[in-house]
């Protein structure tokens, strides 16, 4: 029996010096703990990543906190695990591409997740605080796209954020308004945001962040909330720096005002067939999505509620009142489709030319000259030009324009190219890609580092090559607030006032000058009536 011991305590030496190549120093080999001002939590250790799931940081917005300022987290005795995602916001199946992680479908929604590569470093590290996209109606902090582990292994605590959607997010009403103490209603879904950046502030230092170093990002809807918590007195003062993917709230002189979108809410009350707000608050949840599905872009809008907003952001900016931040922006080549201007006629000079007539009237011959085509071959890809810009590439280049004259930081812009390659199911030539541009939302697993979670498409060297060049800027920019660095094309920020220095990022990443500035001013004088 004595010859065991020797034996014995070698093979825990092993296992000692084993466990400690999966841990930080620092970390324990147990599941990773932190105290928070509301308890403590305990996370799990993945691949030597510290994560934390399913995270609350405001009070459940269910009962009679349905259509209220999002509310402070009770704080609970003990361990709370944080070892699964909460549960999405309550939502329709409307986009195919999202592939959620999250434990169902519900109002209590408001959970935050966090990768972290030590909970016990002495060094604090910069804070990514990522938005998901969706239209405000969809989306969830849980898809795999928005994973925070690739982020976290280069230095950065990573946080994806959920917040309400569509009538829970987005609806105001007279009572609603009566109610509360700020004298607003709507916009749950930015409070929502807000509230997580509150927290974060607060807390972000016991996962080995920087309270003072938070860049906040996201695409699509996720940017639009980026330049919403830019613009509003709650949140502008909490960030250090901004990230936007695609599309901004800068792209109209004015959101939809209290009063209407109060209107609009009596509305859906009347179509509900109540007249209280508590029946209102009575009804199930899932009654309430099925009777919000099809009025989702009529009636929940985003509103200059007076409180999360004290006027539009594009007031805010042109004032100078947003955050003073550096900002990285851009958007992609293929964000719409020539069918969105020519619907099912072919695309001809004709066709082109009716229906942009149908769609400017008096300016149309303005727009035919900046989008001008000579030959049917030219309308394709000039018409998707154009329904990308109306769709978001105006409002996102406003926003890079405005912030570089008004920020008083810089602002780099980028022009994100690279198509997605075939998927599996399809692929016939490893080289060819499925389309002729990036599509919307095309970048978001290129930027984040995380082609290897997603296995619909046949991903090529050169797909990882264009990551490693986007996820580097994005990871510089969040450090320092400027994406240059070693081996990387320089990135000179946007001068104000002239054509813009912008970064076309492909498989041959190269900074141009902005070619159709013109494009953009002509929008600006009829969509902002400059």
């Amino acid at each position: 029996m004595r010859s065991l011991v020797p034996a014995c305590l070698f093979i825990v030496i092993l296992c000692t010096i084993a466990a400690s190549a999966f841990t930080q120093p620092g970390d324990s080999i147990r599941a990773p703990r932190v105290k928070t001002a509301n308890g403590l939590l305990e996370g799990v250790l993945e691949s030597g990543m510290c994560m934390f799931k399913g995270v609350p940081f405001a009070a459940p917005p269910v009962g009679d906190l349905r259509w209220k300022e999002p509310q402070p987290v009770k704080s609970w005795s003990g361990i709370r695990p944080a070892v699964k995602f909460g549960p999405r916001a309550m939502q329709r199946p409307i986009y195919s591409d999202m592939q959620f992680r999250s434990d169902g479908v519900s109002e209590d929604c408001l959970y935050l997740n966090i990768w972290t590569s030590s909970v016990m470093s002495k060094t604090k590290r910069p804070v990514l605080v990522y938005f998901y996209g969706g239209g405000l109606m969809a989306g969830d902090g849980s898809e795999y796209r928005y994973d925070g582990e690739s982020m976290a292994r280069k230095g950065i605590v990573a946080i994806t954020v959920n917040y309400r959607l569509s009538i829970f997010g987005f609806f105001s009403h007279s009572e609603l308004t009566k109610e509360s103490p700020h004298h607003a209603s709507g916009n749950y879904g930015f409070l929502d945001q807000a509230a997580a950046l509150r927290w974060i502030k607060q807390n972000i230092a016991a996962f080995g962040g920087d309270p003072d170093k938070i860049t906040i990002a996201g695409e699509s809807a996720g940017s639009f909330s980026v330049s919403a918590q830019m613009a509003s007195p709650l949140s502008k003062h909490l960030i250090s720096g901004a990230i936007g993917e695609s599309g901004s709230l800068l792209g109209s002189p004015t959101l939809t005002p209290l009063a209407d979108a109060e209107q609009r809410g009596l509305r859906l009350a009347q179509l509900a067939g109540v007249s209280t707000l508590a029946e209102l608050r009575a009804i199930p949840a899932e009654k309430l999505q099925a009777l919000a599905a099809s009025h989702e872009r009529e009636i929940f809008t985003v509103t200059v509620d007076g409180y999360f907003f004290s006027e539009s952001p594009l007031a805010v900016f042109e004032a100078g009142k947003q955050a003073r931040v550096p900002l990285l922006v851009g958007w992609n080549s293929q964000e719409g489709s020539f069918n969105a201007i020519t619907g099912q006629d072919r695309p001809t000079v004709e066709n082109y030319t009716k229906a942009v007539q149908r769609l400017y009237g008096d300016k149309a011959a303005d727009i035919l000259k900046v989008y001008a085509v000579a030959t049917d071959d030219d309308v394709a890809p000039v018409a998707t030009d154009l329904a990308g810009d109306r769709f978001i590439g105006f409002s996102t280049w406003k926003w890079s324009d405005i912030q570089a004259a008004t920020g008083g930081k810089p602002v780099y812009r980028y022009f994100y190219k690279r198509p997605r390659p075939a998927t599996v199911a399809t692929a016939t030539s490893p080289s060819k890609p499925a389309a002729n541009g990036a599509s919307h939302s095309a970048e978001i697993e290129y930027a984040m580092g995380n082609l290897a979670t997603n296995h619909v498409y046949d991903w090529q060297p050169e797909d990882l090559s264009v990551s490693q060049t986007m996820q580097a800027y994005f990871v510089n920019f969040i450090k320092t607030g400027n994406p240059n660095g070693p081996a990387l094309p320089v990135w000179r920020p946007v001068k104000s006032g002239g054509p813009a220095a912008v970064m076309h990022i492909d498989a041959n990443t190269a900074e141009e000058t902005e070619k159709h500035r013109d494009r953009y001013l002509l929008l600006e004088q009829i969509l902002l009536k400059k």
